[in-house]
Order: structure tokens, then C-alpha cells, then sequence
């Protein structure tokens, strides 16, 4: 059976349900590991179609929802389904097939009910109210495995938090390249830029990546696809993982836009049909993310894609209904929540760089919120200038935005920012969750590590043009853009690689271009969890360090009277307000060049009541430091 196939790929237990109320032609199976948090296939034998057909198309004509219910009652979940070709699309290539599916990311163990709807122009058909039940026992996941964790839930706070074990989290990885799934090894990938290509849909390589850099990171039991291919991309993740952060973006529609070579489509100009065994291979690389504990940053569309009002011809012609919520867009989005929702921790990014009014905004986020029965969080990026204006009028709105994906134009800024959006949402009424994944200017971005191949000619070439931008040094995004976020009460941060440096935004499949900054990042979330710091009930307090004005001189993260975390960026010593707060407090040093175990320093104890000063490092006087007091 070519479904057993399909469960080499996730190393699955196949189990075959016998199904009360099943018609002819309507058999249901039910695969994957029958487990608490883990995916649940549920696959019909359904109408035989063809991703390109369009008497009936099976996208827009056929409508499939599976209801699971708890036997308790609650939750209950209406998923949407998709055409799912022969049901072994990553392998086979099929194009068509009698498959139909959907996904259950189970909360509760014990037996589940299902009920299919199945309709063909809003009409029932002989697939409709297909039912049955399975059980779900409980997870045996552990360390970064999410399905050891559960989903990661907004709960109305500004960091999300996982359902299973009720730990909150930070992130930190990579925000480029935005075109990660611009790889050759899926199919139907192509770059549509490059002078003479085929656009008849023909995979071609030129212009796409091999991400030869991490092949040799793919590891013996990893998934791949017809005969080999993948591990490329899966070794990066590997990579990344390996270096313990824990997200990286791409973008899942950039036709007409700066690479131009990622889609979910058939070919680049048809918005109407899907191609099945390419989303089916992106499905291989999110569900491998998902055992190696990453955060997935879907970024729905580039700007080129979000308005067709100033956009020049070649992009206005992509743009997915001018910016409008219509049925290119509903028929996009309704796509990428049905194969992929049921992954654990994600967001819907409305787009980078977003162009589109408000109305639009609430339009699209409306229906994402409509449609993923799982309610992840979504965010909202746009241009360094257009905060207010974009940012603003969603302030207090729910059904809206439940975070910011932030874009600076100067690392410096990064701190401020992060208090601010974080204060204003709070005091809307609605805490937003407040990230940085695009901080820098758009040149340079975060640089490579200065001994990275071409990045010592690339620094030249920078300083000798008169009009380029400055470019941050590693430690400046660590301690402006990394520390900057987190002790603005930030949830974390996306590094961004610019278009003038080695590995840039587009271009790069070497995530060890950067390999000192994912080494920073590591220590910064280390200390957090590993020294037992309950940012969720701490808050940014700058003013106790001296700090009114939040810039990059000192910061103070604090739960008051409790405990208070310092960062220094240039180290020397720090004055803490402790007046009216009684007790003793325990002084610690923090390395975040290195990471590791807290260190004593000359001053070890305060007692509060007064301003105290904290004494100096125990070392590196003109480096940063983090003084916990506690």
C-alpha cells in the first residue's frame, strides 16, 4: 500500500480503524502514532481527481472538514481537509489520486470521534457524514521533541506558552533566508528570475539552493524523499537545533518578489490549484522541525504580494487579490492551515513588510482566526517606518494580532522599541507578544562571524562606499538586538543577514556564517531557563538602573522585591533602586559571551530600603555582563 510508504517518512504506527457508518468507496484510515500531541492522519478514499483539473477543481469546488470531539465533549475541532493526490505525493510525485486528509494534533488522551463533511459546490456527496472514533493514549516524547511539550498557546500574556507542560518560551534562530523553501530537491521549484527559465511549471536548480553547506549534518534515521533527496535542508535544521535555538521563518509566497521563487501553486501564475507532492515535501521538512523543538515562522506573503496599488506590473499580477480577503487568498491561506496547522508551535505572519490597510489586515487575520482550529498566534511585520501607522489602530483589537514581528532599520533601537510595544499593548488591554526578527539595516543585518569566508572583503567594500550603511558589530546585535528584546519584556528574536554580506537574505544555505551569534543566543535563553529567572512575571524597569529613557546605556528586567536581572553592555558597575523593598538579596555575575554557571564578584549580598550599587564584574571590565539579584 503506498500509505504504508507514506509512514516510513514519519516513522509512524499505522492503525486501520473499522469505521460505523461508512459508505461505498468512503474508507477511512487512521495513521500515524495514536498519541497525546502527536499527528493524527485521517485519510479518505474519496472522489479521484487531478491537482490541475478544473471541472470540478479539486480545490475550489470540493470542500472537506473533519469535526473531532473528545468523548468528554471538549475540545471539539472543525479541521479543514485537502486533496492529498495518491497519498504518497512526496514520493511518487503523484499529481492525482482518490486521497483526502486532514490533521488532529490531539490535547486529551482517550477515545476521539470523527464526522467528515464532504461537498461539492456547497452540495452533501456520498462521502458526507462519514464517522468514527479512535483512541489516543498518552505521549512518550521527551527533551526538545515539542510533542513532549504540547501546543505553544497565546493565553492572553506576552510570552506563549506550551498547554502540556505549562512552560514558557523564548525564542531565538534565524530569519534568513526568507527564501529557505526555495530548495531544488522539492518539486515544482524554480526560479522564476533567472533568464531563460522554463515557466511551465519544469523544475529547473538554477537559482535555488542546494543547502549543500549542511549535508553532512543530515544524520542516519532522518527523513528524506525519493531516493535521498532533502538532506540538505534537514541537515540544516539539524544544524540550528544542534545550536539550541529553537525557530527560523521562510516565506511561502514570494511570486514577484525579490527571489521569486517560492510557491505553493501548481506554476507561479495559477492561484487555483496546488501542487500536492511539493507541499507534501514541505511537510516532511516542518514535521522533522517539530522533533528538533522549532518554533515555525510561516510568513504568508512578501510585500509584492500584498497590494496591487503601487506595485510594479511583474509583481502586481502575483499580489493574491490586490490585498483583499478573496478567493485567492481564502483558498491560500485555507491550504497552508489544512496541511500544516496541526503543526505545534507556529505562526501565521501576515506578511513581511506589509503594505495592506487595516481593513485588510483585519480581514485576512479574521479568517486565519476562522479557519485554524488550533488559534496560533498571529503577527504582523512591516517597514521600520510605518509602526504607528500600521501598528496602531490594531492596538486592543483580539481578534486581530496577538504579536509583532519587529523590523528596525538600526540595531540600536531595539530595546526601546521592545518596551514600548510591549507597554502599549499591555495597556490596550491586550498584551502582544513583541519579537525583533528583522533587526538592522537592510545591508547588513546581523553579520557573518569576521573570520567567515568574503566577509573580510566584504567589510572593505562597505567602507569604502561613502553611502552605505553602518555595518553593527556581533557584539552590538547581542547585546542591542539579543539582550536588547529580552530585557524590554520581548518574547525574542529572528536574525536577519541583510543582501551586502557573505550568506545574505536571499542567498545563503550556511547557517554557520553565523555560527558566533547562535552561540549568544543559546546563553541568553540558557540563562533564563537554567537559573530559574520567571520572565513571564517580570517586566521591564530601566528606570531602577537610571534608564528613563530605555537607551542602550544599562537595563533592568525585574519582578520588584523579588528579583531583578542588570545587563550591563559595557560592563563597570551599576546603581540598583531598592528603596522601599525589604530584605537581603543575593548578588550574581553572568557571562554572556560564554554562558555557563552564575559567578561572585566583590559585592555578593545588598540589603534593600536604599539605593545600592552593585559592584564590578569578576572579570573582562569592559565587556557586558548580567547581574542577577535575587
Amino acid at each position: 500500500m503506498k500509505n504504508k510508504r507514506l509512514l516510513l517518512w514519519h516513522g509512524l504506527i499505522l492503525a486501520l480503524v473499522c469505521n460505523q457508518g461508512c459508505k461505498p468507496g468512503g474508507a477511512i484510515e487512521i495513521s500515524g502514532e495514536l498519541k497525546q500531541w502527536h499527528n493524527v492522519i485521517l485519510t479518505l478514499e474519496g472522489p479521484f481527481a487531478h491537482e490541475g483539473d478544473t471541472l470540478p477543481n479539486p480545490f475550489t469546488d470540493y470542500r472537506m472538514d473533519v469535526i473531532f470531539t473528545h468523548e468528554s465533549g471538549d475540545p471539539s475541532y472543525t479541521v479543514p481537509g485537502y486533496f492529498a493526490a495518491d497519498g504518497n505525493a512526496a514520493e511518487t510525485s503523484a499529481e492525482s489520486g482518490d486521497r483526502w486528509r486532514a490533521h488532529l494534533a490531539p490535547d486529551k488522551t482517550g477515545n476521539w470521534d470523527y464526522k467528515v463533511s464532504f461537498s461539492l459546490k456547497d452540495e452533501p456527496t456520498d462521502w458526507d457524514g462519514i464517522s468514527g472514533s479512535f483512541r489516543i493514549g498518552p505521549g512518550d516524547k521527551e527533551g526538545a521533541d515539542l510533542r513532549a511539550k504540547g501546543r505553544l498557546q497565546y493565553d492572553g500574556q506576552r510570552y506563549l506558552r506550551f498547554a502540556g507542560t505549562g512552560e514558557y518560551f523564548l525564542k531565538a534562530g534565524a530569519d534568513s533566508p526568507e527564501t529557505l523553501l526555495a530548495y531544488e530537491d522539492f518539486d515544482g521549484t524554480y526560479a522564476a528570475k533567472e533568464a531563460g527559465v522554463k515557466r511551465t511549471g519544469e523544475a529547473v536548480t538554477t537559482g535555488l539552493k542546494s543547502w549543500g553547506p549542511h549535508i553532512g549534518d543530515w544524520q542516519t534515521g532522518d527523513p528524506t524523499w525519493k531516493d535521498g533527496k532533502g538532506k540538505g535542508l534537514i541537515g540544516a535544521i539539524n544544524y540550528l537545533s544542534g545550536k539550541e535555538c529553537n525557530v527560523f521563518s521562510f516565506l511561502t509566497y514570494n511570486a514577484g518578489g525579490d527571489g521569486d521563487n517560492v510557491w505553493p501553486h501548481i506554476n507561479r501564475g495559477d492561484k487555483y490549484h496546488f501542487d500536492c507532492s511539493k507541499l507534501d515535501q514541505w511537510e516532511i521538512v516542518f514535521s522533522h522541525a517539530t522533533t528538533r523543538g522549532m518554533y515555525l515562522h510561516f510568513k504568508l506573503q512578501e510585500t509584492e504580494n500584498d497590494d496591487l496599488n503601487h506595485r510594479n506590473e511583474a509583481s502586481t499580477r502575483q499580489a493574491l487579490d490586490g490585498g483583499d480577503l478573496g478567493p485567492e487568498r481564502k483558498l491560500y491561506l485555507r491550504e497552508l492551515i489544512a496541511r500544516y496547522g496541526h503543526h505545534l508551535a507556529l505562526n501565521w505572519n501576515l506578511g513581511e513588510e506589509n503594505t495592506q490597510s487595516t481593513r485588510q489586515i483585519r480581514d485576512m487575520a479574521g479568517f486565519i482566526r476562522q479557519t485554524d482550529p488550533y488559534g496560533h498566534i498571529i503577527v504582523l511585520h512591516t517597514y521600520p517606518d510605518r509602526h504607528d501607522a500600521v501598528y496602531n489602530p490594531l492596538l486592543g483589537a483580539p481578534s486581530v494580532l496577538t504579536g509583532l514581528s519587529i523590523q528596525n532599520s538600526d540595531v540600536s533601537t531595539t530595546h526601546a522599541e521592545a518596551v514600548r510595544w510591549v507597554t502599549r499593548s499591555e495597556e490596550s488591554g491586550h498584551p502582544w507578544v513583541v519579537a525583533h526578527d528583522e533587526a538592522g539595516n537592510a545591508a547588513t543585518g546581523t553579520p557573518a562571524d569576521p573570520d567567515y569566508p568574503g566577509m573580510k572583503e566584504a567589510v572593505a567594500a562597505l567602507d569604502q562606499d561613502e553611502d552605505s550603511p553602518k555595518l553593527p558589530t556581533i557584539d552590538e546585535i547581542r547585546s542591542e538586538v539579543l539582550w536588547g528584546n529580552l530585557m524590554g519584556g520581548g518574547a525574542g528574536v529572528e536574525y536577519y543577514f541583510g543582501y551586502r554580506l557573505p550568506e545574505n537574505d536571499l542567498g545563503a544555505q550556511d547557517w554557520r556564517s553565523r555560527e558566533l551569534t547562535w552561540d549568544y543566543s543559546r546563553f541568553a535563553l540558557a540563562f533564563f531557563h537554567d537559573h530559574g529567572i520567571p520572565f513571564w512575571e517580570m517586566k521591564n524597569a530601566d528606570a531602577l538602573v537610571g534608564n528613563k529613557l530605555h537607551d542602550n546605556s544599562v537595563y533592568c528586567f525585574a519582578k520588584p522585591g523579588e528579583i531583578y536581572v542588570v545587563y550591563l553592555p559595557a560592563a563597570g558597575s551599576a546603581r540598583l533602586d531598592l528603596t522601599g523593598v525589604e530584605g537581603k538579596f543575593k548578588v550574581n555575575w553572568y557571562n554572556p559571551r560564554t554562558g555557563g554557571e552564575l559567578h561572585n564578584s566583590s559585592i555578593t549580598e545588598v540589603l534593600g530600603g536604599s539605593i545600592v550599587t552593585l559592584g564590578e564584574p569578576p572579570a573582562d571590565l569592559k565587556k557586558d555582563w548580567v547581574v542577577l539579584v535575587k
